[in-house]
């Protein structure tokens, strides 16, 4: 099983698999009506995070402890980190929609995260722990 997967990630893999999700999604086929449900559901940010996993704008980044990290290429160009395993995400609009006015469920980088998990399209980098320790060093550094 996948270590530090967030309840988001858990109700994603169960409904795609529990409405027939499989290879004929992840190769176009099927997509119309999966687009149209979480447009209804996240509103604009769907059709966003749909773009950054077509993509292919979420990696994985993993080290030998089992850390886990995801970082997305944001349409700006700008790189954010998030953390599935506690719904998390470094950029602007996480901050201040999700967690300052709680009018969003989550921002555009959250969701492609999840996405990406159930289409398996993440990239893969595996790295030693200290430069994982140094990814998150940097991103906080940025913030403040």
């Amino acid at each position: 099983g996948e270590r530090g997967t967030c309840h988001g990630g858990s109700y994603w893999s169960s409904h795609a698999t529990s409405r027939g999700g499989g290879a004929a999604e992840r190769d176009g086929g099927g997509c119309a009506g999966r687009r149209a449900e979480l447009k209804f559901v996240f509103g604009s940010s769907a059709v966003q995070a749909l773009d950054l996993v077509d993509r292919r704008s979420v990696t994985l980044i993993s080290s030998p402890s089992g850390r886990r990290v995801y970082q997305v290429l944001g349409s700006s160009g700008r790189t954010y980190t998030c953390l599935a395993s506690c719904h998390y995400c470094s950029c602007p609009a996480f901050a201040f929609s999700v967690l300052r006015k709680g009018d969003s469920l989550l921002c555009k980088h959250l969701l492609a995260v999840y996405l990406s998990q159930i289409t398996r399209t993440c990239q893969q980098l595996s790295v030693s722990d200290k430069q994982l320790t140094d990814i998150l060093s940097v991103e906080k550094t940025q913030e403040a």
